[in-house]
């Protein structure tokens, strides 16, 4: 046997013959579609961001707040002052915290940043 097959080509050939027969004339009708229309709405004012709060703990358990001792107990009422200033644009904490501090005080800060409901929070290290 020789020869090609050549039915099951036809057969393809014949089935593509008709897809195309059948859709070419419903590409030259347009289809409507809606699309959104530009709004000419200013762009939205961008704020500056606050400057960041740099807080500090050494590895004596000291707290500093920029650069400024504070007591740990003190440290949710001004997060939450900071906070209340703008509530959509907080500035970011910046949490430096020394290798020796003990775990307890991070834990107190983290819990007050937390309550105060402040959302930028990083850690640095300097």
């Amino acid at each position: 046997m020789a020869d090609i097959n050549v039915t099951p080509l036809v057969d393809v050939m014949l089935v593509l013959l008709i897809i195309f027969i059948v859709t070419a004339p419903i590409m030259t009708y347009p289809i409507a579609v809606d699309l959104p229309q530009r709004v000419l709405n200013p762009p939205p004012v961008t704020v500056e961001p606050p400057p960041p709060i740099e807080l500090k703990v050494d590895a004596s358990n000291q707290v500093s707040w920029n650069n400024s001792p504070v007591a740990v107990g003190e440290l949710q009422q001004r997060m939450e002052q900071e906070v209340q200033r703008d509530p959509t644009n907080q500035p970011e904490l910046r949490i430096d915290a020394s290798p020796d501090s003990e775990y307890d005080v991070m834990a107190k800060v983290l819990a007050a940043a937390k309550n105060a409901q402040m959302k930028k929070i990083g850690f640095v290290q300097q």
